[in-house]
C-alpha cells in the first residue's frame, strides 16, 4: 500500500509533493495496465473455451433449419443414410419375427458379421449417386457419422452387436421444428442414435427442438419368446398379436406417416400401443395421431404399405389393404393402388418385400424420386401429373429400404395445415 504524508514548507515541500505525485501517477498507471492485461487475457481464454464448448445460451435469432409437416412440401434439406460398415443383425427373436423364412439361413450364417462385401460396395455407390442427384435437384444433403457396427456391447439385459445407420426414417421423425428420436425395438439398433447425434446437436444449436422418446430396456419381457411358427403370422396379426409386448413403450419412426395436423400409425412388430400412446400424448393438442391397420401378416414400417404422396393423395398397397380405407375416401382423398413390383425373384431382399417400389420420396407435389427399374410405377406417376426422378438403388434395397426409408426430410418449405376432415 502507498502511504502519502502531507508535507509543509517552501520549495522543499513543493518538490516533495511533486515527487510523491509522480510516484503515485506511475503506480496507478502500472496497476491499470496490469489490470487491463489480466482482464484481456481472461476474456481471451473465456472466448477460446466458449468456442470449444459451443454452449447454447440464448436461442439464435435465425430461421430454424428444421421444419417439416408432411411428406410432399418442397424438400430443401434431407438426411441420407450410410451403407458403410453395415452388419447383419444377430438372429434374435425380434429379427426372426420380422424377416422372411427363406432368409433365415442367411441370418443364422451371417448374424453379427458384415453384409456381403461386394453387395455392400455396390449399395454404397448407389447411395452416393442418389445423394448427387438430390443435390442436383437443389436439396441440401446431410449424412450420419460412420461407425464400426461390429463392436459387441452389453447392457444389464442383453448382449448384441450393431447393425447400421442406413435408414434414418426408422429412427428420426421431424414434426414441425422438432426432431424426435425413436426408441427402436431391435437390440441390434439400440445404439443406432449415436451415428446421428452430431447432426442433431447441430440442428439443436440452431434452434430446433430435440426430443428423445423413452428408451426401452429391451429385456426379455419386451418380446414374445415363445412365438409360434412363421406360418401362423396371418392368424396372429389378425388377432393383434406381435413379437413385441406391451411391457414398455417402443416404436420405430417409420411406422408413422405425416399429413399436416394428422399423423397415421400402425401397431406393428416394432411399434406397440404404449409407444403410440406416448407419441399421441407428446404431440397433443396440436397434432392428432390415428391408428390404422392392414391385412398384413408381418407389419413393420408403414411406408411400403400406405404412403401419402400429396394433399389427399395416398398410395395404398393392394396386397395389404387398409381396413379403414373408407374414412379416407369419405374425407375426399384419392386412393391409388400402385402396380405390382418388377423386381426379380432372385434379387436378395433380406429385410423387406418387393413393395419397396412404392417407398418413394416426394421432392415436391410434382416431383418424385423413384426406382429406375420400375417402369410401371413411372407410368402411374406420370398419369398423376408427377415427374419421376429415376434412380437405381437396387442393391441398397437389399438392406431393407427404398428412397423414403433411406432418408429423413429435415426441412420442407410449407406451413402447418389440416388435410384430413
Amino acid at each position: 500500500m502507498l502511504r502519502v504524508r502531507c508535507l509543509r514548507g517552501g520549495s522543499r515541500g513543493a518538490e516533495a509533493a511533486h515527487l510523491i505525485g509522480a510516484m503515485l501517477g506511475r503506480s496507478v498507471a502500472g496497476w491499470v495496465q496490469r489490470t487491463f492485461q489480466s482482464t484481456s487475457s481472461a476474456a481471451a481464454a473465456a472466448q477460446r473455451q466458449a468456442a470449444e464448448e459451443e454452449p447454447v445460451t440464448e436461442p439464435i435469432q435465425q430461421e430454424c433449419p428444421v421444419c417439416s409437416y408432411n411428406e410432399w412440401d418442397p424438400l430443401e434439406e434431407v438426411i441420407v443414410g450410410r451403407a458403410e460398415n453395415a452388419h447383419v443383425p444377430p438372429f434374435t427373436v425380434e429379427v426372426k419375427a420380422n424377416t422372411y423364412e427363406k432368409y433365415w439361413p442367411f441370418y443364422q450364417k451371417h448374424g453379427g458379421q458384415s453384409f456381403p462385401a461386394d453387395h455392400l460396395k455396390k449399395a454404397v455407390a448407389e447411395i452416393e449417386e442418389m445423394c448427387n442427384i438430390l443435390r442436383h435437384e437443389g436439396v441440401v444433403v446431410k449424412r450420419p457419422e460412420p461407425i464400426d457396427w461390429s463392436v459387441e456391447y452389453k447392457t444389464p439385459d442383453f448382449t448384441s452387436t450393431g447393425m447400421y445407420a442406413a435408414m434414418p426414417r426408422d429412427i428420426l421423425m421431424v414434426v414441425g421444428n422438432e426432431i424426435i428420436e425413436a426408441p427402436m425395438a431391435w437390440r441390434a439398433r439400440f445404439f443406432e442414435y449415436r451415428a446421428y447425434r452430431p447432426l442433431i446437436k447441430e440442428y439443436f444449436r440452431k434452434g430446433a427442438k430435440w426430443t428423445t422418446a423413452p428408451k426401452p430396456t429391451m429385456a426379455d419381457n419386451l418380446y414374445d419368446q415363445v412365438r409360434p411358427c412363421y406360418t401362423d403370422r396371418h392368424k396372429l396379426a389378425a388377432q393383434g398379436k406381435f413379437v413385441t409386448t406391451e411391457h414398455e413403450p417402443c416404436f420405430d419412426a417409420a411406422d408413422f406417416i405425416r399429413a399436416g395436423r394428422d399423423l397415421f400409425v400402425q401397431r406393428s412388430q416394432v411399434t406397440n400401443y404404449m409407444g403410440i400412446e406416448w407419441m399421441r400424448r407428446h404431440l397433443a393438442p396440436d397434432y392428432k395421431v390415428h391408428i390404422i391397420s392392414f391385412k398384413d401378416p408381418n407389419p413393420m414400417h408403414i411406408d411400403a404399405t400406405f404412403n401419402i404422396v400429396g394433399p389427399g393423395l395416398v398410395l395404398s398397397n393392394p396386397d395389404r389393404p387398409c381396413r379403414q380405407i373408407d374414412m379416407f375416401k369419405k374425407a375426399g382423398w384419392t386412393v391409388v393402388k400402385p402396380p405390382t413390383p418388377l423386381i426379380p425373384d432372385d434379387h436378395p431382399l433380406w429385410m423387406s418385400s418387393k413393395w419397396l417400389s412404392m417407398n418413394v420420396l416426394m421432392l415436391d407435389e410434382k416431383r418424385v424420386m423413384v426406382d429406375a427399374n420400375e417402369g410401371t410405377i413411372h407410368k402411374m406417376f406420370e398419369n398423376l401429373g408427377i415427374k419421376t426422378i429415376k434412380v437405381n438403388i437396387r442393391h441398397a434395397n437389399s438392406l431393407g429400404g427404398g428412397f423414403h426409408c433411406w432418408t429423413t426430410d429435415v426441412r420442407r418449405r410449407g406451413n402447418l395445415e389440416s388435410y384430413f376432415h
